[in-house]
Formats: structure tokens, sequence, C-alpha cells
């Protein structure tokens, strides 16, 4: 029997790391962007202060870029010492990506980084802005190669279980590299980069002007950001709406639990804008629907049922069953490798073997399975709905609230009104950690979600932990909550000075005016 508790704790290790590196990767992602954008105007019109600009915004993403980098190794590491059954597993076929990634991407920002950093004054400005360009590229190599990884956990293409290795083998590396989920999950969380690194420009900006500091930076910055920031958040919604669909496809159970929808609904399926789910009743204590909604986000039609919660619990109840008949011709093959019966009747249905593994969690001999212990498996595969349900909606009305404020800081921008706009600087400095809420509420709902597979379909997550003890995973969660505490600390202490400090031989200082209580936030005198 599997010991929950060591589930819990390495699900929660893992959940700690991953959020709190992902604090750096997005930001990452929007200024390496928007500085090649500085220095490429700063080549063309040969202006001083876009080479500031550039320097300003570079330094604040090296420090972001070196956090990053500290906290994602940290990450691997687990695969190997919480995850090691995943790692056994799927190895061949998550491990590609990852390793492509290691020396197709992160070498690539490494090193131009820090030809970045140091090559001013020893490289052309062609030369220089090359290397700014390769820089930004390569963190989205980076991003490309950990989400195709990711996206095969949520759609597992292009590969196949082998009964004599008892791993899952890699068959066909194209269609991972394609994988229609991986490609939407790309496109959606570099848009989402985008817009944080947008938002943090526009709110230091905005912090300056209301200081009165670094104006004409401060100025040119935020028109930069207006443009790029609305492009951004555009492209975040329809592409978010585009991995939405193929959810529909290839996660039916995801999207029924973020909608609370425990019975199918008839087309044109209604959207339920307001809802109090209740697990135990399973059933809604509430809920306010808008008709026709959800079937045209989700199907794309008026004729497409959407399946309930309740309806897909009785499809995983088919694909556990056929899961057993597959777990049976797995030991029978097992026993004699030359039973062409057992492998026919195995290679027929051994995609629905690691539903038959979700019975793990409640008896060790899955073959003496009653039909409770099918029922009590299959309605495993409902995920927490309420947590789901509400940070979806939170994760959507703030991209609704990046589309208008961008809106209004590119009106104000192409009016040349943006540094004047006291009411609107003060609700961009306000607005700076907004997209970070976002951004953790949307890797929250991809893999709490994807909750109880590790890989969706095929490796439930308590059969995928290593067989640690309560003790060593306490201590190591105890040591990385200390640890990340501190490098929190240091991280923004650092910014923090940098901020302050301003771009090196600013323009003149503009008359102070008075502060806002959020400029205050950032360490204002």
């Amino acid at each position: 029997m599997i010991d929950m508790d060591v589930v819990t704790l390495s699900r929660l290790q893992f959940a700690f790391t991953a959020m709190f590196h992902f604090l750096f990767v997005p930001l990452t992602l929007g200024l390496a962007a928007l500085i090649a954008i500085m220095e490429s105007v700063y080549v063309m019109t040969g202006h001083e202060v876009w080479r500031r600009m550039t320097v300003f915004w570079g330094k604040l993403f090296g420090v972001n870029f070196a956090l990053g980098v500290a906290t994602g190794v940290v990450m691997e590491f687990q695969f190997g010492m919480n995850w090691a059954y995943y790692s056994h597993y799927v190895g061949d076929i998550f491990g590609a990506p990852l390793a492509i990634e290691g020396l197709m991407a992160f070498f690539l920002e490494a090193t131009f980084v820090g030809l970045f950093f140091f090559g001013w004054d020893r490289l052309s400005k062609v030369g220089h802005l090359i290397v700014t360009w390769l820089v930004a590229i390569g963190t989205n190599f980076s991003a490309l190669w950990i989400l195709i990884a990711n996206g095969w956990m949520q759609n597992p293409v292009g590969a196949y279980f082998n009964p004599e290795t008892m791993r899952m083998e890699l068959n066909d590396f194209v269609a991972v590299i394609f994988n229609p989920v991986a490609q939407a999950k790309f496109v959606h969380t570099v848009s989402a980069g985008y817009v944080l690194g947008a938002v943090f420009v526009m709110g230091i900006s905005a912090w300056y002007v209301l200081r009165g500091r670094h104006i004409e930076i401060a100025r040119r910055s935020m028109v930069v950001a207006a443009s790029f920031g609305l492009a951004s958040a555009l492209s975040v919604v329809v592409l978010g709406d585009e991995s939405g669909y193929l959810t529909t496809e290839h996660q039916q159970m995801k999207i029924a639990s973020l909608e609370a929808m425990w019975e199918t609904e008839p087309a044109p399926a209604s959207f339920n804008a307001f809802a109090i789910p209740n697990q135990a009743s399973r059933s809604n204590s509430l809920a306010v629907e808008i008709p026709w909604v959800m079937g045209i986000i989700g199907t794309r039609s008026l004729t497409t049922p959407m399946l309930g919660i309740s309806d897909l619990v009785d499809h995983a109840k088919v694909r556990i069953r056929n899961g057993l008949v597959a777990y049976e011709a797995l030991q029978e093959v097992r026993a004699d490798t030359s039973n062409d019966e057992a492998r026919a009747v195995f290679d027929e249905h051994w995609r629905d073997l690691g539903y038959a593994l979700l019975l793990k969690k409640h008896l060790s001999d899955i073959g003496q399975a009653t039909d409770a212990d099918i029922d009590k498996a299959a309605w495993d595969t409902v995920p927490q709905v309420a947590p789901l349900f509400w940070t979806f909606r939170v994760m959507v009305g703030l991209g609704m609230y990046f589309i208008a404020f961008f809106i209004v800081a590119f009106f104000l921008a192409t009016t040349d009104r943006i540094t004047y706009s006291r009411r609107f600087l003060k609700v961009a400095v306000w607005t700076l950690p907004l997209p970070w809420v976002a951004i953790e509420c949307g890797w929250f709902v991809a893999e709490f979600g994807r909750q109880p597979w590790i890989i969706e379909g095929v490796l439930p997550t308590y059969y995928a932990a290593s067989g640690l003890s309560i003790t060593d995973l306490a201590i190591s969660l105890t040591i990385f909550l200390a640890l990340y505490a501190a490098l929190a600390v240091v991280g923004v202490k650092v910014m923090l000075h940098s901020i302050r400090s301003g771009p090196e031989d600013s323009d003149a200082e503009a008359p102070a005016v008075p502060l806002t209580p959020s400029a205050r936030l950032l360490g204002a005198e």
C-alpha cells in the first residue's frame, strides 16, 4: 500500500520549489524581449538614452536571471530524489527535452548573458545587439523545451509501454515536439511572461515619474511597455482560449472541474460565472449560469454537449476495467514472453493500464478489486473542484484587467500624456504584483487540475513517489523553506536597491512630486 503522507509531502515540496522558481522565469522572458527592443531602437537612432535604458533594465534582468537559475536546478534534482519511480518509468521520454533545453537553450543563454553585460565596450553596436537578441531567443528556447516536457505530461503522445522493460519508451520524438498541448502551453506561457515584463517596466517607470526622477528614461520605457504589453495581453487571452480548447479535447475532467460542471450540459453548455462547489454532495450549492458561453468556448460549436464530472467518472470506471485486463495480460507476458495471445490482449488494452494503477491507492492486489474499489478509484480522478474553480476565475479576471490596463496605457502613450496622468501612474504601481498572482494561478490550474495524474492517464501521482520516510521529507522541506526564504529576502533587497539607485548617468532630475502610499512601498524616502 502507498504511504499517502509521503506522497503529500513530496507534492508539497515540489509545488513550493516550482512556484518559487516560476516567480523568476516569466519576468526573465518579458525583460529579455523588452531590452532587445530597447537596444534595437538605440542601434537605429543612436540616442544615448536608449542605451542607458537597455543597461538599466538589463541589470534587473540579470538579477532575476541569476535567481531563476539558482532555484531551477533544485527542481531537476527532485525528479531523482522525490520522484524516483517517475524518473524510472518515463525518464527516456521526459529527460530528452530537458537535456536538449540544457544543451541548446541554457548554454546559449548563459554564454550570451555574459557577453551582454561585459561586451558593451568590446563589441560593435550591431554585434552587441545580436548578443541581446540571442539572449532573448535563448530564454524562449528554454521555455519551449521545458513546456514540451510538461506538455507531454498533460498529453502523453509518441510513446508506448514496453512490458519487457516495464517502462514507457519513446517511439515518435516528432510527435512529442509538436504535441499540440505543449505548443499551446508554450505560446500562452511566453505571452504571460511578456505581460509580466511590460507591467514590471510600466510600474517601476511610473514610480520614477511619481518621484520626479529619470523622467526621460521612464517615459520612453512606458511607451515601449504600453505597446508591447497590449499586444501581449491580447495574445494571452487568444492563446489561453486555444489552450482551453485543447484541454477540452485531452483533459475533459480538468475542464469539467474548472467549471464545477457535475452533470453533462446539453449543447450549447452554460458557463458558471459564480458557483459554490460542494465536493461532498457532488453538486453546487449555488450557481449563476450564463447560457451558451461554455459551449462556444469549450467546443466552438452550438451542437456539442460537454461531459460533466459524473459521466466522466463513469467513463473512468470503464477504463479501469480495461486497465485490469491489461494488468492481467501483463502478468502473463512477464511470466512467459512467448505468450503471443497475452501479448495481443495487452497491446489492445495497454493505454488503460494507468487507470488500473489507480486501484493501488486502495488495495495492494488490484487483481482482487471489487466494484466498490473501482468506484472509489474512478472518483479519485476528480480533483478538488472549489480551488480550481476560483483560481481559474482569478486568473481570467486578471487577464481581462491587463487588457483594459494596457488599452489605457497605449492611449495615454500615443497622445503623449502617459507621464501626466497621476491617477494612471498610481494604478500602474499598484498593478505591479498582479501578473505574478495571475501566473501562479495559471500554474496551479494546470498542475493541480491534472491530479490524480502525474502523467495524464498513464501514471498516478501517488504511484510515482520515491520510498522516502516522513522524516526525510520533513527535513528537506524545512531546509528548502529556510533557504528559499533567505534567497527571497536577498533577491528582493538587491532588486529594490537597483531600482532605487536607478539608471546610471541619468537625465537631470525633475522636481519631486508627492509620493503615493504605493510608491512608498518601494522604499521611497
